[in-house]
């Protein structure tokens, strides 16, 4: 059985860590011409084959509602970071698909925000960078 104090001593040790390094890296976004909103969902699209995504998975991997997560893509096909079409598949869907601008413009941060991730996560060996993610992957599954 698991010590209730432990696991409430990990919990807010997890909380905290999260926090600060949110806090310190979401200066990344200062000067950057997205948001880190629009980069979250550039980063869904971009990893996808064809650099085409599914509404819908674009939300599953966003921290914000389904609605605000449409009008934000909204906003993006309006700049040109992203085009949006109906889904063939699913006549209630859309397909989203990173543009060529919208592709540059997340590369250009992908760069600085992927360095200032590394030398944050640099305070901890490779053993111990593996272990963070497994063990963080095991509490998301539950």
């Amino acid at each position: 059985m698991t010590d209730r104090k432990l696991a409430l001593e990990a919990w807010e040790s997890l909380f905290r860590a999260q926090h600060e390094l949110f806090t310190e890296m979401v200066k990344d976004f200062d000067d950057a011409h997205l948001s880190q909103a629009e980069y979250d969902v550039l980063l869904t699209v971009t990893r996808s084959p064809s650099r085409t995504a599914r509404l819908r998975d674009v939300t599953a991997n966003m921290l914000i509602s389904q609605p605000s997560v449409s009008r934000l893509v909204d906003r993006m096909v309006t700049r040109g970071l992203v085009a949006k079409c109906a889904d063939p598949d699913d006549g209630r869907g859309a397909l989203i698909s990173a543009t060529d601008a919208g592709t540059r413009a997340f590369r250009t941060l992908a760069m600085v925000h992927g360095r200032s991730i590394a030398d944050r996560m640099s305070h901890l060996e490779d053993d111990e960078l593996r272990a963070l993610r497994d063990l963080a992957e095991k509490l998301r599954r539950g």
